[in-house]
């Protein structure tokens, strides 16, 4: 053979090798990739003949694939629309999927590896395959209870609720309002799902956002829960300890002042626990300024400010106690307000984490993965996020916030023969906004069942100065407390 014909044979040897290695590359490292890209319409069309598998609450079906006479043999069918929207999300053909028909999407669809041996089965038999089911940890009866009582202040108020189980983390109840059907967004007349995509996207109350863990709020006084515990944990406070009451606090190195909105407060010394009871922003600022931010920020970023990785089935923003503030920005942020700004989520956590002797617990909603015959694919096991207070410091402000319901400004979360502990919270924004509405709880005291944060960003029909945690949002802790001690 001469030169010439070897270097040829050679060359298309190489190109033939390279060949190989791509079709390969393509065919098995990139197969995950190009199954997964946006706008692959094999893999869209495929996924979208499927029966997806579905999202359970309570044995029940929240989430489904429904049989339908069309180019795809299977719609997907939400049942509960407006209840449990921010939880499930849409899937869609144009614009894919949200929130755990996102995240979960592997199981849903059945591509997960997990579901490998049904796949094969599947292939033999000559079925398509179908999706796992992912069941929630939500209490339908808590759920409800948060979305009427947030539907019951008007058509147009925005806010959020949030209820834990705080011995596990897991979300009982998580309700975003405004919300939105997502059956418009899985609709296969594609015309009708561009329209009602662009709707939602347009709209100035963004019902897509959800506000329980999708944005950040000033607290307000439900923030001195965390500057409670920050005193208490440095010892040289309890709750006792005298601390300053009195209309005005003069803030150093400004002529700035923090106020008193209630003269329960006195005009004196009070104790520690009666700053909790009526909301004193005098005593905790004073409180604020004495432990410095570094403790206040250590002691929030122990309940998971900072964080936004705790929750792993949804999307989380991390909730911001500031980095740098002076003496004046500190005795704001010791009373929730100045650049601190929480989730309803993250309020709760504080709230379980006192309830649960001090563990804060990472929340979750996806409790149990099954495959498409129902085999048991994986459970939840709950987990530790932090010891955000001794066990001890947990005890005092339990007691401390019983007396909030009992003596002070929580008097709308009382039920009957159980002990209920809560704070208020009523964050202020410019003259021009409404402040915000707060409102966190626990019961039983004694032996917690439930943990809740009520968030409300606006209403209609309410005066400003009738706006408070305790008015607006205190009847709807209590009836999501109700619904779970209840069940």
């Amino acid at each position: 053979m001469n030169r010439p014909i070897r270097v040829l044979a050679v060359a298309c040897g190489v190109l033939f090798l390279a060949l190989l290695l791509n079709i390969n590359y393509v065919q098995f490292l990139r197969a995950d990739d190009l199954n997964t890209t946006t706008g692959n319409r094999r893999v869209l069309d495929d996924q979208f003949s499927r029966e997806r598998g579905p999202i359970l609450v309570a044995g029940k079906p929240v989430a489904e694939s429904v049989p339908i006479d069309d180019d795809f043999d299977y719609q997907r069918r939400y049942g509960f629309p407006q209840l449990y929207a921010n939880l499930t999300g849409y899937y869609s053909y144009q614009y894919g999927g949200s929130d755990l028909e996102s995240t979960e999407n592997s199981i849903l669809s059945g591509s997960d590896p997990a579901l490998f041996v049904n796949r094969v089965v599947d292939l033999l038999g000559s079925d398509k395959p179908a999706g796992g089911s992912i069941s929630l940890t939500v209490d339908p009866a808590a759920q409800q209870a948060a979305y009427d009582g947030l539907a019951a202040l008007g058509q147009n108020t925005r806010g959020a609720v949030v209820a834990l189980d705080p011995s596990t983390g897991a979300i009982l109840a998580m309700v975003s309002r405004p919300s939105y059907d997502p059956n418009r967004l899985a609709s296969h007349d594609f015309g009708s799902v561009s329209d009602a995509y662009k709707e939602l996207n347009d709209a100035e109350a963004d019902p897509l956002l959800d506000r329980s863990r999708q944005n950040i709020y000033s607290p307000g006084s439900t923030f001195k829960l965390v500057t409670a515990a920050a005193a208490l944990e440095s010892g040289t406070y309890s709750p006792d300890t005298m601390v300053t009451g009195g209309p005005t606090l003069n803030l150093p190195l400004t002529d700035d002042v923090l106020t008193n909105d209630v003269e329960s407060c006195g005009s004196g010394q009070i104790t520690l626990t009666m700053a909790l009871a009526f909301s004193c922003n005098v005593s905790f600022g004073e409180v604020g300024l004495d432990l410095g931010a570094d403790a206040l920020r250590e002691q929030a970023e122990a309940f998971g400010f900072g964080d936004d990785t705790y929750l792993e089935d949804l999307s989380l923003v991390e909730s911001v106690f500031p980095a740098d503030p002076d003496e004046p920005q500190t005795a704001f942020s010791a009373i929730g307000q100045f650049d601190v700004s929480a989730t309803p989520l993250q309020m709760a956590m504080v709230t379980a984490g006192i309830a649960n002797g001090g563990t804060v617990m990472k929340p979750y909603v996806v409790d149990e993965i099954r495959s498409p015959d129902v085999e048991l694919l994986e459970e939840h096991d709950p987990e530790e996020l932090s010891q955000a207070v001794s066990a001890g410091v947990a005890a005092q402000l339990t007691e401390m916030m019983v007396t909030v319901v009992n003596d002070g400004t929580a008097a709308e979360a009382q039920i009957p023969d159980i002990d209920v502990a809560a704070k208020t919270g009523t964050a202020e924004r410019t003259e021009d906004l409404p402040p915000y509405a707060w409102f966190v709880s626990f019961a039983p005291a004694d032996d917690p069942e439930v943990a809740v944060a009520v968030f409300i960003e606006s209403t209609q029909g309410v005066a400003r100065e009738e706006i408070s945690g305790g008015g607006l949002a205190g009847p709807i802790a209590r009836s999501v407390m109700e619904a779970v001690i209840e069940r």
